[in-house]
């Protein structure tokens, strides 16, 4: 399940991805339009920066900005760096394998195989999603509302 830090990344995110070229963005700036705790997002801002996503900049004319193209930065790993690994339970996990204390056969495990299914399914799709295709998608809200009525 998405935590509040990953549900909050990628608002800051996109809230980035939605500015002009160039421009920085305060964090409070994106806290405030966002409505998230300012000192919460300032940890979750420090991550993404780690991770080469986000440059920052101190003094005036300062703050956060993207530091790839929007068509570069995969909402899988924005996820992954925020929340760790997606497979919903440890010994589903490529990157973060955790062996279940109560499991007699690996590899028969009705519910490791299942969740290794659903770990792949999401992979599949946040991992092909940029930050571009989110943006379509809050940009087409309306057209997607009136086809699921």
């Amino acid at each position: 399940m998405l935590t509040n830090r990953g549900k909050y990344g990628l608002k800051a995110m996109l809230y980035l991805a939605r500015q002009p070229e160039g421009k920085s963005s305060l964090g409070q700036e994106i806290a405030t339009a966002n409505n998230i705790p300012k000192k919460f997002l300032d940890a979750i801002l420090l991550d993404l920066r780690n991770a080469g996503m986000l440059r920052s900049r101190k003094g005036p004319g300062g703050g956060y900005a993207l530091s790839r193209s929007i068509t570069d930065i995969r909402v899988g790993h924005i996820i992954r760096v925020l929340d760790g690994p997606l497979a919903p339970i440890g010994c589903a996990s490529k990157s973060a394998y955790v062996p279940c204390q109560d499991c007699r056969d690996l590899g028969t495990c009705a519910v490791r195989i299942t969740m290794t299914k659903v770990r792949d399914a999401m992979s599949d799709i946040l991992d092909r999603m940029s930050l571009k295709d989110m943006l379509a998608f809050s940009d087409n809200a309306d057209i997607d509302l009136m086809y699921h009525i």
